[in-house]
């Protein structure tokens, strides 16, 4: 009995330290999104209520181990009585890597846990119907992140990003920096192919 408690254990390591490469292995596909400054308010006095969102979901595609490329899209929301209404928004190309670096390694808490660094560029802007400001241009992002690996297919996110739009408008600059929580569903190519044909029906 000692024996099979003793290989139970041994065999639930290496599954744990063996499920962050497979899902980041060439080949495999990475789709989900995160939620930021998400806020809802209700204001006292007539003041009606305040909300904030930013959501960005994500596809990409592990071109080789620990490294994926893929697309994004954003849209950012903060609407307030008698404040106007923000709005943010980007689409464009991403770029994903899980840091390698054996002495970053020794700074992950788990074996289910990954440190990575992502970046974005593409289109974007942001608008302002109170105050008439907008921006539109180069959407830029970068930032460091961990993904917590809850199931073998499916990890928990915290996303530290710097965004930056350079553009035209009548702001010619629009910076934030985000700090984004989510979920990520890594698939190998076929699954994925599998279970697009299931709901396509073709």
């Amino acid at each position: 009995m000692k024996r099979i408690f003793k290989l139970t254990l041994v065999a639930v390591a290496v599954f744990c330290s063996s499920v962050v490469v497979a899902q980041t292995q060439q080949g495999n596909i990475m789709v989900g999104g995160d939620i930021s400054n998400f806020n809802l308010n209700f204001l006292g006095g007539g003041g009606g209520t305040a909300f904030q969102m930013d959501l960005t979901p994500k596809v990409a595609y592990f071109i080789k181990d620990g490294l994926a490329i893929g697309g994004y899209g954003r849209l950012s929301l903060v609407t307030a009585k008698d404040a106007g209404t923000a709005t943010t928004y980007g689409i464009g190309a991403l770029g994903r890597y899980f840091v390698e670096d054996k002495n970053v390694r020794k700074l992950e808490f788990s074996k289910r846990s990954r440190f990575f660094v992502e970046a974005n560029a593409g289109f974007g802007g942001s608008s302002n119907s109170k105050t008439s400001a907008s921006t539109t241009g180069l959407d830029l992002g970068v930032g460091p992140g961990i993904a917590y690996f809850i199931t073998p297919n499916v990890s928990l996110e915290a996303l530290l990003k710097y965004e930056l739009t350079v553009g035209f408008g009548s702001a010619t600059t629009s910076n934030r920096l985000n700090l984004g929580i989510g979920f990520q569903v890594y698939l190998p190519s076929a699954k994925a192919r599998q279970l697009m044909k299931e709901e396509t029906g073709k």
